[in-house]
């Protein structure tokens, strides 16, 4: 059973949400991916967040650029964690996208990372860490890659 929903605006995002999805892998945790437009597929964006605790999911990351409205309408129907994704636009290079996610009204948040690539990594990242609070295996993996990541800045400074 999937406990990370992975959701973007627009088969276009696919590409900055794929790392998350790899970072999930990574990881060990599982996750189910869908395009779901916030203004094309209103009806289908509230069902998803509705339903996404029942069917067992735990986190939902989603990714938008632009208006980027699916963060925010997602967090408004769930009572799940959201991750905000802002995808890099062309118009505003994705600063129009974390605008519109970061600035939430009280009692509807969402969690919003960097804009494009370092965001889709991070909010895996943080998808795991909320699932590992549970799960000593999802926790060990994040320890795992923490310790890798030492590790490689620590063998970076000796060649240096």
């Amino acid at each position: 059973m999937a406990k990370v929903g992975l959701v973007m605006g627009s088969i276009s995002d696919w590409p900055t949400m794929q790392l998350a999805a790899e970072r999930l892998t990574a990881m060990g945790v599982s996750y189910e991916r869908h395009v779901i437009s916030a203004h094309r597929m209103p009806q289908t964006l509230q069902t998803y967040g509705e339903q996404a605790a029942e069917r067992g999911l735990q986190v939902i990351i989603a990714g938008a650029g632009g208006a980027a409205h699916l963060p925010g309408m997602l967090a408004a129907n769930t009572v799940l964690p959201v991750i905000g994704v802002p995808i890099k636009t062309k118009a505003l290079n994705g600063v129009d996208s974390l605008l519109s996610i970061v600035q939430m009204p009280a009692g509807v948040p969402v969690a919003t990372m960097a804009i494009g690539e370092a965001g889709a990594k991070n909010a895996a990242l943080m998808a795991a860490q909320i699932i590992g609070l549970r799960e000593p295996a999802v926790q060990q993996a994040i320890s795992n890659f923490r310790d890798k990541q030492r590790q490689e800045a620590e063998q970076s400074e000796r060649q240096f």
